[in-house]
């Protein structure tokens, strides 16, 4: 039959569907056949002949139909996986029910009525192999039976993996047969490296995105602060009742870190052949983040007190989470470590000639699988910062940040982004591999510097606060925070980096900044604290920093006169008025970027984004810990802390001011980014708006930690004076040399204990993830555009 055949008699049979009143048997096997028997319809044909209107029309006006529908194309697939579809027509068939299921189950998952149909039990609908009645009837919810029987299909010979047949004869018995030995990539627990077929990976991709579907019923409820809400069907396919678990887990982890897109290193290859592999990492990688969302299925409980037990128990066990927790190996690791940065760089490789490698677009999602692994696996964590490979993933987010930061479509990467380098800047280890020569030169629009991975750290980061869009000033306590989290361990900053830093103080600590919300003087707060971490523990090799200072000592005279009577507030908020930018951009000496580099632009008119809900304040995404004598950390109990110094009428209105739900009632409120600015932008002109007093600023002013500084400054300053008027310099370098052989050992006050702020997960994160997760997968998907013009409630879909 021709395809043109083909497509008409589909589309007839989805016709007579949509017009049937009465309902169809299900035994009426003609009419049913129609939609996978003999047809060759693509994914794409699928949808293009399916609309969505007339899918809503069947379930609104003939829902027995479409129950009818759901219910014989998930037999087909139950079939499928028993018999192991031996012949080409059986598996054709798999394949077409596949897209169809694809193609309805967001309509099913979009009506609150329908969503719990796949969770029924069907009337004569046994549990595959019927001689295994371990249940009371035997039957199995449809959507068990559709999750059980992708998973077998997954590892199915000839059909998704390699037949491992010896002679003509003998058969593989999908009942029997050990899919631990059918693993698709080498990698992870298993040396064995299968040739590549395209039609496996083609048909495992198929499958995938039919499993990508079932999870997705996820994208269809609105965000929700109950922890104990586990998606049904991750538990139930992530559970000990799969059989395939395993095997399935470490093929989709080792077809992604295998990957490499660059082929063969042959020069537009990817123009020549087309890339099955490519589509099949894109939807194992999907999978596995949506997969890991749940944390071990552990709620998280208030604990009772004889719950030891009770705690292992409550809810089931994620074994996708709990594999990825439990791999230990260093060839593991470092075989993971490597896949990732392999595929993190890609999208940097500038080659001479264009388009002659192929560039990926899956980084988002590899930048949730690196944070899983980290969150989930501390070994794994402890082995990335183990040796300086860690840089080989911090040079690609600095350069994605940098590349995103004035484009509003991409906010959730900025943040995924600067989520796993605060993780990281928890750990020492971290802020020791900064120290590491910069040499490699992506060409990023950036100032060129001469220095160390930490000076493109600041350097980036500079750029982000003082040309990026609006959207990111929730992110800059975070910015800062990894800054002060890296500082006592930084041996050298560049004469580049030195001067960002100090313009970043000289523009936060402007009179109208400090006064202009509730939260800007943290910012002062942090950079303080970072330059007294340099100059207590690594004066030495900082006479950059320090020559930076003497520089600008006039800013830090003002911060410890700061005006605090309520006409200069008055002035400095009248300021505001006239010049609303929100950081000075002028007064930093910009210098020329990088060869090469293309500057950061703002979305294409068009372009599409998902929502996401505001993140959690700094106070409640980070936990102090102190670090004792011999380098070990010690959590420090939670007290205000001295940058949180709001007075009872801050509180009120406090929380709109960094768009973050750190306030006290909206504890388990989860707002929009767009409902935060709208809440900011009511509050100004309600009540509750605040305003800065005398006894506010204050409250904070006589704890900024000035000390050291002054101390410094009162040294230091009179003896370069001295040298200038001595030697008649106007010579940096002279300085330098001086200020590099000073030594201010017993001059400063006792060295502080270092404090670092460490990630801690909490509902507000949790939830955040999610809805970034899913709005990634939502826009990535788009031929075919599987949830497109659905009914999503996690997140809503803009256009900018």
């Amino acid at each position: 039959m021709g395809s043109t055949d083909s497509k008409l008699n589909f589309r007839k049979a989805v016709i007579q569907l949509t017009t049937k009143t009465q309902p169809v048997e299900s035994t009426d096997d003609a009419f049913w056949d129609q939609f996978w028997a003999d047809t060759t319809t693509t994914v794409q044909d699928v949808f293009a002949l399916v609309p969505a209107a007339e899918i809503r029309a069947v379930r609104e006006e003939s829902p027995s139909n479409l129950a009818t529908l759901c219910y014989k194309a998930v037999e087909k697939l139950v079939q499928g996986a028993e018999s192991g579809c031996p012949t080409e027509r059986e598996k054709l068939v798999i394949l077409n029910c596949a897209r169809i299921l694809t193609r309805i189950l967001p309509y099913i998952f979009e009506d609150q009525d329908w969503r719990g149909f796949f969770w029924s039990t069907v009337p004569g609908a046994g549990r595959a192999g019927t001689d295994e009645i371990d249940d009371d009837d035997g039957a199995r919810p449809l959507a068990e039976s559709l999750l059980l029987a992708i998973a077998d299909l997954l590892f199915c010979p000839d059909f998704t993996v390699h037949s491992h047949k010896r002679g003509p004869d003998s058969v593989e018995s999908m009942q029997s047969l050990d899919s631990c030995e059918y693993i698709w990539e080498s990698g992870v627990g298993f040396a064995h490296s299968p040739p590549l077929n395209y039609i496996h990976d083609l048909n495992r991709a198929e499958l995938l995105r039919l499993l990508l579907t079932c999870f997705s019923e996820a994208m269809y409820l609105p965000p929700s602060s109950d922890h104990n809400v586990l998606n049904p069907w991750v538990t139930f396919f992530c559970s000990t009742e799969n059989r395939h678990a395993l095997p399935l887990f470490t093929s989709l982890l080792n077809v992604v870190c295998a990957y490499d897109p660059v082929g063969y290193g042959i020069p537009y290859n990817h123009l020549l052949f087309s890339d099955y592999r490519e589509q099949l990492v894109e939807q194992a990688v999907q999978i596995l983040i949506v997969t890991l969302e749940h944390d071990g299925g552990i709620p998280h409980r208030p604990a009772s007190p004889c719950c030891i037990e009770e705690q292992e128990s409550a809810g089931p066990e994620n074994l996708f989470a709990n594999y990825l927790s439990r791999i230990h190996r260093e060839e593991d690791f470092d075989f993971v470590l490597k896949g990732l940065a392999r595929l993190l760089t890609n999208p940097l490789t500038q080659t001479y000639l264009p388009n002659s490698t192929k560039k990926i677009q899956f980084h988002q999602e590899m930048l949730v699988l690196f944070w899983k692994l980290c969150d989930f696996n501390k070994k794994f964590l402890f082995f990335v910062l183990k040796s300086s490979d860690v840089l080989d993933i911090l040079v690609p987010i600095l350069y994605y940040l940098n590349d995103a930061r004035a484009d509003q479509s991409r906010v959730g990467l900025m943040h995924i982004g600067v989520f796993i380098l605060l993780l990281l800047s928890g750990e020492r280890n971290f802020g020791v591999r900064l120290n590491k020569p910069y040499s490699v030169h992506v060409p990023m629009d950036i100032p060129v510097f001469t220095g160390t991975h930490a000076d493109l750290l600041i350097v980036v980061f500079h750029k982000i606060i003082t040309t990026g869009h609006q959207r990111l000033q929730p992110l800059f306590d975070c910015l800062l925070t990894i800054i002060v989290n890296v500082s006592p361990y930084l041996k050298s900053l560049s004469m580049v980096a030195a001067n960002k830093l100090l313009h970043l103080l000289e523009a936060f600590s402007t009179n109208w900044f400090l006064f202009s919300a509730a939260q800007n003087h943290h910012l002062v707060f942090f950079l303080l604290e970072a330059f007294n971490n340099i100059i207590q523990y690594q004066f030495d090799g900082n006479c950059n920093l320090v020559y930076a200072i003497i520089r600008k000592r006039n800013v830090f005279h003002q911060l410890a006169n700061l005006p605090s009577d309520p006409s200069s507030i008055q002035k400095a908020l009248q300021r505001k008025k006239k010049s609303p930018d929100v950081i000075s951009r002028t007064s930093s000496q910009e210098t020329v970027s990088m060869e090469g580099s293309h500057p950061a632009v703002p979305a294409e008119p068009g372009t599409l984004k998902a929502s996401l809900v505001a993140i959690p304040g700094i106070d409640k995404l980070t936990e102090k810990s102190q670090v004792s004598e011999d380098g070990t950390m010690v959590s420090v109990p939670k007290t205000n802390s001295p940058h949180v110094v709001l007075s009872d009428q801050s509180a009120v209105a406090g929380t709109s001011d960094t768009e973050s739900n750190s306030g006290r009632d909206n504890e388990d409120v989860f707002y929009t980014e767009a409902e935060m600015e709208r809440r900011r932008l009511s509050s100004v002109s309600s009540t509750s708006y605040w305003a800065p007093t005398p006894e506010w600023v204050l409250s904070w002013k006589c704890k900024l930690p000035l000390q050291t500084i002054m101390r410094l400054l009162q040294v230091l300053v009179p003896q370069v004076e001295k040298i200038c008027i001595d030697k008649g310099l106007t010579d940096e370098s002279e300085i330098l040399k001086f200020l590099q052989h000073g030594t201010l050992v017993g001059l400063l006050p006792v060295p502080h204990p270092i404090l670092i702020r460490k990630y801690q997960a909490n509902a507000g994160t949790a939830m955040w993830f999610r809805t970034y997760m899913w709005g990634v997968v939502y826009l990535r998907n788009v031929d075919p555009p599987i949830w497109y013009d659905t009914d999503v409630r996690l997140f809503e879909i803009q256009r900018m």
